[in-house]
């Protein structure tokens, strides 16, 4: 097999699996936060506490994977144009 055959086979299997990925779990643990919804801060002894609200996931600790928010454009422009 030729490297050039090689590596068109080895994107397509990683494209394949991330889109099964996408399919069976569209909503993956926010970047920010690592999924807990908020920040953690220690106070003046040192003892952990919750801080703050994350906003970029609204205080969930999920968000839509970017495969998952491409595949929703693509489906709202397709139910836009067929009507």
């Amino acid at each position: 097999m030729t490297p050039a055959l090689l590596a068109i086979a080895f994107l397509l299997a990683i494209t394949l699996c991330y889109a099964g990925v996408c399919a069976g779990s569209p909503f993956g643990n926010c970047h920010k936060c690592r999924g807990m919804g908020h920040a953690i801060t220690t106070d003046r002894k040192g003892r952990m506490k919750r801080g703050k609200d994350c906003r970029r996931c609204k205080a969930t600790g999920k968000r839509i994977r970017v495969g998952r928010h491409l595949y929703n454009l693509w489906a709202r422009a397709y139910r836009d144009g067929t009507r």
